[in-house]
């Protein structure tokens, strides 16, 4: 007798279904990933939530849920889950704001923090340094440069003006007043005065300009230009007579000339004024033109080089006009 093995009855060509051995998860984990996937589903689940019989039906989705993908999670974590979601449980709530919170983020971020105070500490630095050169620095310096000023520059062109001023003088009236000024220009440097010294070397500097120039005073004679006028001032009986000039140049220009108008004390620089004369000069020039319209004698006064006053040919008188 042939003995047969006995088996379990099968269904032809399959095999019977092994069910999977369930996956095995810490308890906490297995909370937190419940938390986890309801938070995804987080408007849907808080509704649910809001209802005893549908939080029931919740809980047994979630089962479910993690049944079909062969995680076994007991009743209780899957309650722990939904409780822990309800209370936030494993949210992460940020700490509150505070000087020891502040600190420690400080510290965490210490090495860009570090880099603004370094940043800080430069500007600093720099900022002090930079009010040291240009407040302080710049004090003591404008100090020490008005000190070379009164003590080297300026008696030194002082000194250089004086000269060049006496180079150009040829009569002893331009050397006394060169020493005149020259003594008021030492005078200031002693008494530290600089702009009263600059002022005595700008001086110099005009007269050695003056002394230069040397030029003819004519009488106008020419088409169009009246050759003389005359006033009568307020209050007076007798007239004022005047030759309308001009100063000739070696090279036959007109020189302008700083002149004063008597009538309103104004000073104008100019190329042609009326210089006042005696009744008899003025005759004079008005006879010699008269005959033929042409002044035969039209210079009335010369400036030499070297000397500061005009040589006068014929006879003048102080003052003058810029208008008629």
């Amino acid at each position: 007798m042939t003995d047969v093995a006995m088996t379990s009855p099968t269904v032809a060509g399959v095999s019977p279904a092994t069910p999977p051995a369930p996956q095995k998860l810490d308890d906490l984990m297995l909370a937190m990933d419940v938390v986890d996937t309801l938070r995804h589903q987080e408007t849907v689940a808080l509704r649910e939530l809001d209802d005893d019989a549908r939080k029931a039906a919740l809980v047994e989705r979630l089962k479910k849920l993690y049944a079909d993908q062969g995680i076994s999670v007991p009743d209780s974590i899957i309650e722990q889950g939904v409780k822990g979601l309800e209370e936030s449980r494993f949210s992460y709530t940020p700490t509150p704001p505070s000087f020891a919170r502040t600190l420690a983020l400080m510290w965490i971020d210490r090495g860009r923090w570090a880099a603004i105070v370094a940043g800080v500490v430069v500007a600093l630095a720099v900022g002090i340094g930079g009010y040291s050169y240009f407040v302080v620095g710049g004090a003591e310096r404008a100090a020490e440069a008005a000190r070379v000023e009164i003590a080297q520059t300026l008696p030194q062109a002082l000194a250089k003006a004086a000269q060049a001023a006496r180079d150009e003088a040829k009569v002893p009236a331009a050397t006394a007043w060169i020493d005149e000024v020259a003594k008021r220009g030492r005078a200031a440097i002693a008494r530290s005065d600089a702009p009263a010294a600059k002022a005595a070397i700008g001086e110099l500097d005009g007269l050695t300009a003056t002394l230069r120039q040397s030029y003819e005073i004519r009488v106008v004679s020419r088409s169009g230009v009246r050759s003389g006028v005359y006033r009568l001032p307020p209050g007076k009986q007798s007239r004022n007579y005047y030759l309308i000039v001009e100063a000739i140049g070696p090279d036959g220009k007109a020189l302008p000339r700083e002149i004063t108008n008597e009538e309103n004390q104004v000073k104008k620089t100019v190329t042609i004024w009326g210089q006042r004369v005696p009744q008899a000069t003025y005759d004079r020039v008005a006879a010699d033109k008269r005959d033929d319209d042409i002044i035969q004698q039209p210079r009335l006064g010369e400036k030499r080089r070297g000397e500061l006053d005009v040589r006068w040919t014929l006879p003048v008188e102080t003052g003058a006009i810029t208008e008629w």
